[in-house]
C-alpha cells in the first residue's frame, strides 16, 4: 500500500488498522494472530494504528504499544491513536460516562503511555464529547500535553461541528474520528462541511458497517460467541437484521461484477470520498486485513459509486446505528 492521505498536518498510509476487536467486543481473541496482525499490517504499509483506554478495560492498549514495540519498524515509522474520556465502571463495565476535565485529561495520557509503553501518543482523540465541561477546557488541557510532548497532534472522535470550531480555535485539531458508511452517512450534513473548511481529516470508523457490509454475515449464527453487535446492535435485531442481509447482497452482486469483494467495494466508497478520509477497518486476523487493503487504490468511477449507492440506500438501512443510551453520548 504506496498511497499516502494527509490528516491536517500528519501523513499516514491511505488506510489504518482499528485494534478494538483485538482485545474486546467482537467475541474471544487471540493475542498472538492479534500481534501478528499488527507486524504485518508494517510490512504492508498501514501506518496508522487505533486504539483506546477503554477497549479491554486498557488491555488493548497493552497489546497494540507491545505489539508495536516488538516489530521492526523504528519508532517513526508508525502513528499510534489512542483515545480518552470513555469512563467504564470496573465492577459493571457495561455502565458508561465521559469525563473531559482537565485533570482526568492528563491522568488519562499518563495512564495510556504507560500501558503502550511508548514515550509519546502521536494522535490523542478525546473518544466522546463531556457535555459537562467546556470543550476550550478538555482542549487546552491535550494542548499542554503537546507542549510536554508527551502528545503529538489533536483529535475529536464523534464531535459535532460546532463544538470541533470551538476546539479548533484553542489548538489545531488534526483529525476527527466518526463512524462512516455506506449505511452511516450522518457526518455528511455538517461535520465534513466544517471539517474540510478547517483543514481537518476525516478518520472513519467501522467503514464497514460493523463487518455486516463485508457479505459475510447471512444469518445470526454466523456470530461467534460473545459478539457484542448480536446483544446491543440495533441493525442486527429480529427484523431489522433479515433487511439489512438483503441491502447487503445487492452489494454483493454488484462486487462480484467487478470482480472483488463486498467489502472492498464498501471500504473502496469509502476511500473515494476524498483524499483527506482514512479508514480504519478493525479486524485482529491477517486474513481479512489483507482483504480490507485490497479496496486501497481501487479505480471507481464516479458511475461506480453512483451505482454503489443505489445498490446500498441509506434510507433503506433498518435500525439505528447505536443504542439509545450509546447514542446519547454523540455531540450532534
Amino acid at each position: 500500500m504506496a498511497e499516502r492521505r494527509k490528516l491536517g498536518a500528519l501523513e499516514v498510509g491511505a488506510q489504518g488498522l482499528g485494534c478494538m476487536g483485538m482485545s474486546e467486543f467482537y467475541g474471544a481473541g487471540d493475542d498472538g494472530e492479534s500481534a501478528a496482525t499488527i507486524h504485518r499490517a508494517l510490512e504492508l504499509g498501514v501506518t496508522l494504528f487505533d486504539t483506546a483506554d477503554m477497549y479491554g478495560m486498557g488491555r488493548n492498549e497493552e497489546l497494540v504499544g507491545r505489539a508495536l514495540r516488538e516489530s521492526s519498524a523504528k519508532r517513526e515509522d508508525y502513528v499510534l491513536a489512542t483515545k480518552f474520556g470513555i469512563v467504564r465502571d470496573p465492577d459493571d463495565a457495561d455502565q458508561r460516562g465521559v469525563r473531559g476535565d482537565a485533570a482526568y485529561v492528563r491522568q488519562a495520557a499518563e495512564l495510556s503511555l504507560a500501558r503502550l509503553g511508548l514515550d509519546h501518543i502521536d494522535l490523542y482523540y478525546q473518544h466522546r464529547v463531556d457535555t459537562s465541561v467546556p470543550i476550550e477546557e478538555t482542549v487546552e488541557a491535550m494542548a499542554g500535553l503537546v507542549e510536554q510532548g508527551k502528545v503529538r497532534y489533536l483529535g475529536l472522535s464523534e464531535a459535532g461541528a460546532d463544538t470541533i470550531r470551538r476546539a479548533h480555535a484553542v489548538h489545531p485539531i488534526t483529525a476527527v474520528q466518526s463512524e462512516w458508511s455506506l449505511w452511516t452517512r450522518d457526518l455528511e450534513d455538517e461535520v465534513l462541511p466544517t471539517c474540510r473548511e478547517l483543514g481537518i481529516g476525516i478518520v472513519p470508523y467501522s467503514p464497514l458497517g460493523r463487518g455486516l457490509l463485508t457479505g459475510r454475515f447471512t444469518s445470526k449464527a454466523d456470530f461467534s460467541e460473545g459478539d457484542f453487535r448480536l446483544a446491543g446492535q440495533p441493525r442486527l435485531a429480529d427484523g431489522n437484521f433479515e433487511k439489512n442481509v438483503a441491502i447487503v447482497e445487492a452489494l454483493r452482486s454488484l462486487a462480484a461484477e467487478k470482480g472483488v469483494t463486498a467489502g472492498q467495494l464498501a471500504l473502496a466508497w469509502v476511500h473515494g470520498r476524498g483524499g483527506d478520509v482514512v479508514p480504519i477497518p478493525g479486524t485482529k486476523r491477517r486474513k481479512y486485513l489483507e482483504e480490507n487493503l485490497g479496496a486501497v487504490g481501487l479505480d471507481l468511477s464516479e458511475e461506480d459509486l453512483a451505482a454503489i449507492e443505489r445498490a446500498v440506500p441509506v434510507e433503506a438501512v433498518a435500525g439505528a446505528r447505536h443504542t439509545e443510551a450509546a447514542m446519547r453520548l454523540l455531540d450532534r
